[in-house]
């Protein structure tokens, strides 16, 4: 099971690195921030699953933080329950002018995470203002529950 489970989240990484390196190759982004979501229950349904999540961005530049609420969708395979947990993102734009608002929108990439008691995953996601915006290089998911999931994930921001 434990060798299964590091295949499983080196398959993960290395999607996820594929996925990613288009969004890179196209401008070189800084780091503008870090954005933090504190997620709700999710029960896997084979195929997919949602769960909604409160989130802050605290800008690097200023150190204010902006707060929005969301929903990440994951399709493929996901089965397990899982209780709340936190992510977090390095927030990448092309500009370091991070305002209100600025992440508002839709993003997709890659997913991945497994627990038995205490878990962890992985999600790389691009979109936001004319797919400019990457939450990058991968998100750290703290989360317990027994889960397994890998698949592809849309995030979408308000």
């Amino acid at each position: 099971m434990v060798k299964y489970k590091y295949s499983v989240l080196t398959g993960v990484c290395l999607l996820t690195i594929g996925l990613s390196a288009p969004a890179l190759a196209q401008a070189q982004p800084i780091r503008v921030g870090g954005l933090t979501c504190d997620t709700g229950p999710r029960v896997g349904l084979l195929v997919g699953s949602r769960q909604r999540m409160n989130c802050v961005f605290r800008s690097n530049a200023t150190g204010r933080r902006y707060y929005y609420t969301g929903r990440i969708n994951r399709l493929g395979l996901d089965v397990g329950v899982t209780g709340g947990g936190r992510l977090f993102w390095g927030v990448f734009a092309p500009t370091s002018h991070i305002g209100p608002g600025t992440l508002r929108g839709t993003y997709v990439g890659a997913s991945g995470n497994a627990s038995f008691g205490l878990g962890l995953g992985a999600n790389v996601l691009v979109g936001g203002s004319n797919r400019t915006i990457s939450l990058q290089p991968l998100s750290i998911e703290g989360q317990f529950g027994v889960n397994l999931a890998l698949g592809i994930a849309g995030l979408s921001l308000r």
